[in-house]
């Protein structure tokens, strides 16, 4: 992630001074939701009243029986006008003393069908791994990795992603939800309003983001602990995006390389049947050490930069005149069309041992777009779509987004998304000493590598107890949860993290 903001984000896959928008839960007169629109300049069918249907999965043998609710929450300005809808979808299971944990994904533009569908929801489709096809039957199964055995689950859709909208023109959406102070802003009063709405204010509470969600994560606990009144037990990032300046001035700075060397060199081990924690522990370490020290040095010391390039050879089972030609710094597109140029195939950012042909292999640049979100677009639509109007019956003949391309085009950049969330990270974790966070990546993710989080939180005070927070990485790549061990790896963990056995 080397580009603009925007490009990165989407290829991984904010505004000062403006008062947040308000929810229906501070109004003192109910949202005219139904006229909104048209009172906007938008003539738009007003969205359903929350639907719910009794659900049941399995789990280890164990049957779980839910409630499903698709739902909307209005957002309304500073005038008390409705100028936004998100669309929720929650899964919620009789029982005292329920957590509640709010998921969220990325994009920016990203709905949270992959965290719903994908990783912690009752029922999953299949996507993401190699060998899955976009025309493959998009059929719902039982999730075994799902976190709602010890946890009800509300799924946030942000505006213009899934079924949410905003009701206002493209410029002043932009301002009021394209920006990153208000993405977080009214994502957390959704999370408030949802909290008030149901009864769940004394309840635990918990957090996961994912990729840019991952960004979200520390913000939205931040602001949520400091503004809103409302404090997170626990916080779980999945291939978070947390620090973008990082990858800046990669001719000076080490730092772009060391994130994306260790995960190259992870889809090297694994090809050859040999990725494990203790194959994995060395090659961090001359990360961190040999491999920082010789970029630093650049032309001044050849003995060492030669040496460089042939253990970074070694490690990723490239082409030595190619990490020659690259000096050792290993660029993420060019490197995934050179590990499979001699089979005609192009590998994922997402996860490069996954794969797809590529449709123009002698032009100079990658022409087509990223083999795993061309690929995962068409099951988790059309999964999430039947789920939503049919299975639960929240009946409305709107496009569904679950990657919205076009939400990211208008997506603001500004200095403060370039701040990243790593001081927010830090300032949640100082201010309450019964927090708990996790980081969970994949090895192969070079979207969002694994090394940018292990080198953020070794960087952080202990603030009396180090381990609460912890960065754990599991075999698969930006959504490693697609493999049935990963998930289970990780589903293990976050029990740990919430108290349960």
């Amino acid at each position: 992630m080397r580009k603009s903001l925007q490009t990165a984000l989407l290829a991984a896959l904010i505004v000062a001074g403006f008062h947040a928008p308000v929810l229906a839960a501070d109004a003192h007169k109910p949202a005219a939701t139904a006229d909104a629109a048209s009172s906007n300049g938008f003539h738009l069918p007003p969205f359903p009243a929350d639907a719910h249907v009794a659900q049941s999965t399995s789990v280890d043998g164990r049957t779980l029986k839910y409630t499903v609710t698709v739902g909307s929450l209005p957002v309304l300005d500073e005038k008390g006008t409705t100028i936004g809808q998100v669309v929720f979808t929650a899964y919620t299971m009789p029982g005292k003393d329920r957590p509640v944990t709010f998921a969220l994904n990325g994009g920016p533009g990203a709905s949270s069908v992959y965290l719903n569908l994908g990783a912690i929801g009752p029922k999953k489709v299949n996507f993401g791994v190699e060998g899955d096809n976009p025309s493959d039957p998009a059929t719902l199964h039982d999730n075994p990795g799902t976190w709602l055995g010890f946890t009800d689950l509300v799924f946030i859709d942000p505006v213009g992603t899934g079924f949410s909208r905003a009701l206002v023109d493209d410029k002043e959406a932009t301002k009021q939800f394209y920006s990153t102070d208000n993405d977080i802003k009214y994502l957390s009063r959704i999370v408030y309003d949802w909290l008030v709405k149901n009864g769940r204010m004394t309840s635990r509470k918990y957090l996961v983001g994912e990729s840019y969600g991952g960004f979200r994560g520390p913000r939205i606990t931040d602001y949520l602990q400091t503004q809103l009144g409302v404090a997170m037990n626990g916080v779980v990032l999945l291939s978070p995006y947390l620090d973008p300046a990082a990858s800046d001035d990669e001719n000076v700075s080490p730092l772009p390389w060391m994130q994306t060397l260790p995960s190259i060199a992870a889809a090297h081990l694994e090809r050859e049947h040999k990725l494990t924690a203790a194959a994995m522990a060395p090659i961090i370490d001359y990360t961190r050490t040999t491999y920082a020290s010789t970029l630093m040095k650049g032309r001044a010391d050849p003995a060492a930069t030669d040496a460089m390039i042939q253990k970074v050879t070694e490690l990723t089972g490239l082409d030595p005149l190619f990490v020659k030609r690259s000096g050792g710094r290993l660029e993420t597109q060019a490197y995934l069309r050179e590990v499979y140029r001699a089979e005609g195939k192009l590998g994922s950012r997402y996860d490069s041992n996954v794969t797809a042909w590529d449709p123009f292999p002698y032009a100079p640049h990658q022409r087509t777009g990223d083999p795993i979100l061309n690929g995962i677009i068409a099951p988790t639509t059309s999964a999430m779509v039947n789920f939503v109007t049919q299975t639960v019956g929240w009946k409305y003949d709107g496009r569904y987004n679950a990657l919205s391309y076009e939400v990211n085009k208008l997506w603001h950049e500004d200095d403060d998304a370039n701040k990243g969330s790593v001081s927010q990270l830090r300032e949640a974790v100082a201010n309450d000493p019964g927090l708990r966070v996790l980081i969970a990546h994949g090895w192969d993710d070079l979207s969002c590598p694994f090394m940018a989080s292990v080198l953020i939180v070794d960087q952080m005070p202990a603030m009396g107890d180090p381990t609460r927070v912890q960065v754990k990485e599991y075999p698969g790549g930006h959504m490693f949860y697609a493999r049935p061990d990963s998930q289970a790896a990780l589903t293990s963990d976050v029990r740990a993290l919430y108290g349960v056995k």
